[in-house]
């Protein structure tokens, strides 16, 4: 039995991880997963074992058996317009399709020219196709254009239809949608069947050997402010970093071709996925024995990406791997053993002992490989509880099939307590790495070459799929480009109103799913009624909710609206509390945080004096203020006139200050004459 997956008992103890499925950025909060006794469950080992019965564990739980296209596992996506080289379009392909895909590049088009009318047009084409042919591709574009309120009267009804309609025609991005729904309303026995299925499809494109890089959605925003480190990193052939490591693959640097055949292969970088360019770096690689390179061939071969699929060339070059000391190149090896591909036979006990050489040497793959071999009971003895504590270590590790393992487990109760909530969130989190993600990568790069518009599409095409950076991106977008937004509304370009609100309800979806940004500036929308009604007791609300993600600033703002009692009690020790929590959170809050505490103690022992009424008229003041100083100060005369008073005013009191003290120091001097001597 493995040591690694079994110690002396079988006893599983409590469990406290942090799993974290590389956080995405730095507003992205990490998923924490917190096991504890009550979630484990001691689960029979024997043929009655309820993972027999359960359809749901029939699948190829080790992945690349049902490996396809990424247009294959996500029909009716925007790749071939984005990403025409990466697919082959079959001369079979019906006029309906040829019309539907039309419509859509008329639509992107027209969201990057801000062309209302062609955008009615590529609207009534889709709707043609969706309500009069039945297209379920289309269908799924119908109930986003109504979801959005895009050429469309916004409405949530007609958008869910259209949505169940494409869902069951085969489109999983609509099935993304109608998973996201479902999970807002908590709704989890309908959105844990939805995200298992999209989490399968996401598993099935991982690799077989080593972990697929993490290609996480860039926030194109920090805060109120352009993420401008992210995205110089994301420039793709464009960057100068990638310019200078192309640079050195061309002279020979055998990891400079590793890294290019690497962010071809997977689009890294804001780079155009290229599997030609990807194969032939690292065959470079390879001649200049660059083990990585070996081990990602294994890959390609295996999976026929680019090339005829050839398992006996992809075992050569796994084996070749490992034997450079790349151990996670066993885990293909075992796979190909455990499959009886390019070997003569299935070989469950070699294909254990390569899991093991993997696991030994603390790669996350080999845990999970080993734990599926327990759980299905192939070539060892079927021990659920193994199996959990394989699958355990690798999720900690941030192995995603890990986290689908574990998702199942809580989905049908085998090995841990059923718990439908937790499912859905672990299955959401393997799902969103399907390979609809790709629409992260397309809007990015619109958005890096100055097409807002039609990054704002995609971006919240993204954000209806329940993507929250997507979400974030969106409503950063309209917020920050405002009319240059191309934000399409019901009947043309979106009004002031129809942005605040569609602004509004993004952030609103973002701080649901824990942005902490987000969150505040609902709290301030609702505090100011900026695009809503005033309401305090929802801006506390808000507040409240980015108070849970450690922020400073909703902390101080909830110490504000208890000090004036404002949608929270007339509290002044909870604002104290508050704004000391605030002060501890941000060093730099010290100055706001001392006048905060200065106020409150005026308000605590001159209650109803002038300087309690001059503090609360003090924000209806200021804008008035900052409107004078504006309006008045700030035009450039006045401002050159005002800073010429303002210096004649500062060398006239140095120059009073200086006769005072040439007095002083004459006084000084001069004898006394009116002192009495004293009396002897």
């Amino acid at each position: 039995m493995h040591p690694r997956c079994h110690h002396s008992t079988l006893r599983l103890l409590l469990f406290l991880l942090l799993f974290s499925l590389f956080p995405l950025s730095l507003l992205a909060r990490p998923f924490v997963l917190v096991l504890s006794q009550d979630d484990l469950k001691d689960a029979q080992n024997d043929d009655a074992s309820p993972l027999d019965s359960d359809s749901s564990w029939d699948d190829d739980d080790f992945g690349g058996t049902h490996i396809k296209p990424d247009d294959e596992l996500d029909p009716g996506s925007w790749r071939r317009l984005f990403e025409p080289t990466t697919i082959t379009i079959s001369t079979t392909d019906d006029s309906t399709l040829a019309s539907y895909y039309a419509a859509v590049d008329k639509m992107i088009s027209a969201s990057t020219n801000g062309d209302a009318r062609a955008m009615e047009e590529a609207a009534a084409e889709i709707e043609t196709a969706a309500n009069m042919v039945g297209e379920p591709h289309a269908r799924s574009v119908l109930g986003f254009l109504y979801g959005m309120g895009m050429m469309r009267e916004r409405n949530k009804a007609k958008a869910f239809l259209n949505h169940c309609f494409a869902a069951e025609g085969g489109s999983a991005q609509s099935m993304m949608a109608l998973a996201y729904t479902y999970s807002r309303q908590d709704m989890y026995e309908k959105a844990v069947k939805l995200y298992a299925e999209l989490a399968e499809i996401a598993v099935n494109s991982f690799l077989i050997s080593k972990d697929s890089p993490v290609i996480e959605p860039i926030r194109i925003h920090n805060g109120a402010e352009e993420n401008k480190e992210a995205l110089k990193k994301s420039r793709g052939e464009d960057d100068e970093d990638f310019q200078i490591l192309e640079y050195q693959a061309q002279k020979g640097n055998a990891g400079a071709m590793y890294k290019m055949g690497l962010f071809y292969y997977f689009g890294l970088r804001g780079l155009r996925r290229d599997h030609a360019k990807a194969l032939m770096w690292f065959l470079k690689a390879v001649d200049k024995g660059e083990p990585r390179s070996m081990e990602l061939l294994g890959e390609i071969y295996a999976r026929g990406a680019g090339v005829e699929r050839n398992y006996t060339k992809a075992l050569d070059w796994l084996s070749l791997a490992s034997k450079q000391g790349l151990y996670s190149a066993y885990n293909g090896m075992g796979y190909l053993y455990v499959k009886g591909y390019g070997v003569e036979k299935k070989n469950y006990t070699k294909a254990k002992e390569y899991f093991e050489k993997a696991a030994d040497n603390e790669d996350a793959g080999g845990h999970y490989n080993l734990g599926v071999m327990y759980l299905k009971g192939i070539g060892v003895k079927k021990d659920v509880k193994i199996a959990c504590k394989c699958f355990i270590v690798a999720a900690n590790a941030g192995q995603p099939k890990a986290f689908y393992q574990l998702a199942k487990m809580f989905h049908t109760g085998v090995g841990l307590k059923k718990n439908l909530p937790m499912a859905t969130a672990l299955y959401k989190l393997v799902a969103e790495r399907g390979p609809w993600s790709s629409l992260s990568r397309w809007a990015l790069e619109s958005y890096l070459k100055g097409d807002v518009g039609k990054a704002f599409l995609l971006y919240s095409r993204m954000a209806e799929l329940g993507y929250e950076i997507a979400q974030s991106n969106a409503a950063w977008i309209l917020d920050e480009y405002g009319e240059r937004s191309m934000c399409m509304g019901e009947s043309g370009l979106c009004t002031g109103a129809e942005r605040h609100q569609r602004a509004h309800s993004l952030w609103w979806q973002a701080s649901e799913q824990g942005n902490e940004h987000a969150a505040l500036l609902i709290g301030d929308a609702y505090y100011y009624g900026r695009g809503t009604v005033r309401d305090y007791e929802r801006a506390a609300e808000a507040y409240i909710h980015a108070k849970s993600q450690s922020n400073a600033q909703a902390m101080f703002n909830l110490g504000y609206m208890h000090e004036h009692g404002q949608g929270l009690p007339f509290d002044l020790h909870l604002a104290k509390r508050y704004y000391d929590q605030a002060l501890e959170i941000d060093p730099a809050a010290k100055l706001p945080v001392t006048l905060a505490l200065t106020s409150l103690w005026i308000r605590k022992n001159y209650a109803d004096s002038f300087l309690v009424h001059l503090i609360d008229s003090l924000p209806e003041v200021y804008p008035r203020v900052e409107a004078w100083v504006e309006n008045v100060i700030m035009e450039e005369g006045n401002a050159t006139i005002l800073t010429l008073f303002v210096c004649l005013l500062t060398v006239l009191y140095l120059r009073e200050r200086q006769r005072r003290h040439a007095v002083a120091d004459a006084g000084a001097h001069q004898p006394n004459e009116h002192v009495v001597p004293p009396a002897h």
